[in-house]
């Protein structure tokens, strides 16, 4: 059985839906910038934020706007149906209504204004949250649960998690620059999108074919990497053998590129060590910055549009490897085939996790 896999919406800093943030992405703009007075000493700060939406409870209003977008574009009565689930990526919720419940208002909010029937299911599992949940709606579908599974990933910038960061010393003082030799960090950012998996393609709508997906989680440090990359490795060697696919066959990488020294060099030797490392690969945390729990949804609906275009995208904020294993990071568009594209994610806590998406035939 094919599962069909579309995308719904995207919100970001570069735009109000999925076509305007690919047409900025095109043309190699980024939607981080400077924030100001911000951080553990009201510092300048680079965050991928949106500024138009102001004041506090950043993630209701993200959300609002997301489901607004989502009953324009869509056939409401897909959402309200039995034989549709909902699944919310997302590592903290709505942060302004602790200490009650962050995702009470997300389940609130999608009720009302999506008339959605079934229990939601939130699915917070660190950056790897985005691949994790298309990867269950997946199987839900595969064994007949529902008809459609809807997900949508969403993280809103706070003070929480700036400062949490900032603990780390994680944050980079310029935008980030994945892969590069001169990477400084993270650029955390906000962001929500929306995918839609299927039984069946949904009219005048472009779709690609879910193929499989796994995760594996290295349990090396809460907030470090395997230096080995043995979670990463484990997770996509999973992902090839459930899918039924050759290494050889995938025409791209979208890899998980935090920017940080030991999350990049991590993945360099996952792929070396998989001997895929000579595949175009790109990372697009230079474009909407690390959107957490969101990262996973809105980079496949950034690759299911490079599909849709059989367009490559650079990995903006690259120049020079900086990884001792050797990358072939994308430093320009081109247009190339493709028909295969492998996502992965990584994240804190050790988790891994990684899927295929297909061109339908």
């Amino acid at each position: 059985m094919n599962i069909f896999i579309t995308y719904g919406g995207l919100i970001s800093p570069l735009g109000n839906n999925v076509n305007d943030n690919f047409k900025n992405m095109l043309e190699g703009k980024s939607g981080i910038s400077v924030t100001k007075n911000t951080g553990f000493n009201n510092e300048d700060l680079p965050l991928g934020k949106i500024n138009n939406i102001k004041g506090e409870n950043r993630f209701d209003k993200l959300l609002s706007k997301l489901c607004d977008k989502l009953v324009l574009d869509f056939n409401k009565s897909i959402f309200k149906d039995k034989k549709t689930l909902f699944i919310v990526s997302s590592t903290k919720g709505n942060l302004d209504d602790l200490p009650n419940d962050t995702f009470s208002s997300t389940r609130r909010i999608l009720k009302e204004k999506l008339n959605v029937k079934n229990e939601i299911i939130i699915i917070s599992n660190a950056c790897i949250s985005g691949v994790i949940a298309v990867n269950t709606a997946a199987d839900y579908i595969k064994y007949n649960k529902y008809n459609n599974v809807v997900v949508i990933g969403i993280d809103a910038l706070s003070n929480f998690i700036t400062y949490g960061f900032q603990s780390l010393f994680a944050l980079s003082n310029e935008a980030s620059k994945p892969f590069d030799k001169e990477r400084k960090g993270i650029s955390i950012g906000e962001a929500a999108g929306c995918l839609i998996l299927s039984k069946k393609e949904l009219n005048n709508i472009f779709s690609v074919i879910y193929v499989g997906g796994s995760s594996s989680n290295d349990a090396n440090h809460i907030s470090g990497p395997s230096r080995t990359g043995e979670g990463l490795y484990r997770s996509i060697n999973k992902t090839f053998n459930r899918a039924n696919i050759n290494e050889k066959e995938i025409d791209f990488i979208s890899a998980h590129g935090t920017g940080t020294i030991y999350n990049d060099e991590m993945e360099s030797i996952a792929f070396n060590r998989l001997k895929i490392s000579n595949i175009p690969m790109h990372s697009l945390k230079g474009y909407f910055g690390h959107t957490l729990g969101a990262a996973g949804v809105i980079e496949l609906i950034t690759c299911i549009k490079m599909m849709e275009k059989q367009t490559l995208l650079k990995s903006l904020g690259f120049e020079e490897q900086g990884t001792s294993m050797k990358l072939n990071i994308t430093k320009k568009n081109y247009k190339s085939r493709l028909s295969k594209i492998l996502k992965t994610a990584s994240g804190f806590g050790g988790g891994n996790a990684s899927l295929i998406l297909k061109l339908k035939e």
